[in-house]
């Protein structure tokens, strides 16, 4: 069948899966994503108090990305082997642990880098999420649902907005306490709604789960969603401080920029889930790299302020379609191991996060301009769509056979 031949009314939808469960999950991955780019939306507020350099203020922001990164696999597997229900609540409820640290003990630069690390946490409800939601629906929907899910990522705009007016007047610390609230809330909403799809796989030795990463497919994946969910994440997670330092803008100024910024990745995302089960991932992918490279040469410039908040605002929209295509592609190619490949991929795309707001810093040091990092992405999205082009030539008659739905629903161009 050919991606979009099959189209069905939004009573059809609603019927053709669990919407209590996906709504429970967008919901445990919106506030989770909320509380995981704290410490980079909050940077401006710490790095005044410590007196951070930019590359430690690229550093503050991309801890949490990398321990979301590297724990997303562990929970990804957990997933699978234990039911992404029973691992939502854990990882719900251990989120807590950071909050209340930054919020009562957060003194020194160690600490809040420590605290960073730990809500990683959240950062992995990614690999629970997605495998939750996406054994509830059949093939047809899978872009649609896991664009929706995906969509929770528009928590990083709720703390772009939000955090660093409260920081302004109660102290940046008083922060991660307010986050408790909906972090509590969400979990017993989580353990309300949320159940197991019934296709859910039985339990299977460990070797069996990590044998995905003997097959191809999963690092091309993983290439791609460096770039369009390593870009979201880090770009979301650093553009206040971007917009503070380049521009001169005010703290509270700087977050509203980067939230109208992600607000375009968060909306679109289903989107781009939807635009791939329609005409392909991979052609949507193909378009998405090479605009986004064209986008960030320019960035790379440093134009304007408002030439740039319309450009990264574009750019942010094209990450978002991004993230929702490739994940159209992932459950077909890997159904039977949906929960592992989440967290591979997933964790590939948190280490994305975490460099590129460690480049952007870093490069700031030694070059003295925030424009080479962005050149040195937009040339990486461009890679990427090489690389696409190339592959997408033997996909079709690879994925034949193996353990995926048939390929054409989305590799025919």
């Amino acid at each position: 069948m050919r991606a979009g031949e099959k189209k069905a009314s939004v009573g059809a939808f609603l019927h053709a899966g669990h919407w209590p469960t996906l709504l429970s999950a967008f919901l445990y991955f919106d506030v989770s994503f909320m509380v995981w780019v704290l410490p980079g939306v909050l940077g401006v507020f710490i790095a005044q108090d410590f007196a951070l350099s930019a590359s430690h203020k690229g550093v503050l922001a991309a801890l949490p990305l990398l321990a979301g990164a590297l724990l997303r696999l562990p929970m990804g597997i957990a997933a699978d082997r234990f039911g992404p229900r029973r691992v939502g609540v854990v990882g719900l409820a251990s989120t807590a642990v950071p909050l209340l640290w930054g919020w009562w003990g957060a003194t020194s630069v160690e600490t809040v880098f420590l605290v960073g690390v730990l809500l990683g946490i959240a950062g992995a409800s990614f690999a629970v999420a997605l495998p939750l939601v996406s054994r509830w629906y059949p093939p047809h929907y899978q872009g649609l649902v896991l664009g929706i899910a995906g969509a929770g990522n528009s928590g990083t705009i709720v703390a772009a907005l939000i955090a660093p007016r409260l920081a302004e007047r109660f102290g940046w610390q008083e922060v991660f306490g307010f986050a408790l609230l909906p972090v509590l809330a969400t979990l017993g909403v989580f353990l309300l709604l949320a159940r197991e799809s019934p296709a859910h796989p039985s339990p299977q030795p460990l070797t069996a789960y990590l044998a995905v990463l003997r097959q191809g497919d999963i690092w091309w994946f993983n290439l791609f969603y460096m770039i369009t969910f390593g870009g979201f994440v880090g770009l979301a997670s650093f553009l206040t401080i971007f917009f503070h330092d380049q521009y001169a803008l005010s703290r509270i100024a700087a977050g509203n920029f980067t939230a109208l910024c992600v607000c375009a990745g968060s909306c679109v995302r289903p989107l781009g889930g939807y635009l791939a089960d329609r005409f392909g991932g991979v052609r949507i992918l193909s378009y998405v790299f090479g605009a986004l490279g064209a986008l960030m040469f320019v960035v790379g410039h440093l134009p304007a302020l408002p030439l740039a908040t319309l450009l990264l605002f574009l750019g942010m929209a094209l990450l978002g379609m991004g993230n929702g295509a490739v994940f159209q592609l992932v459950p077909q190619r890997f159904q039977r191991r949906i929960g592992v490949a989440t967290g591979v991929i997933g964790a590939t795309g948190g280490l994305g996060g975490f460099l590129l707001p460690s480049l952007l810093g870093v490069l700031k040091d030694v070059s003295g301009s925030y424009g080479t990092g962005f050149l040195l992405f937009g040339l990486a999205a461009l890679s990427a769509l090489l690389v696409l082009l190339v592959r997408q030539r033997t996909w079709q008659a690879s994925w034949v056979g193996q353990e995926s739905t048939p390929p054409l629903t989305v590799l025919e161009d």
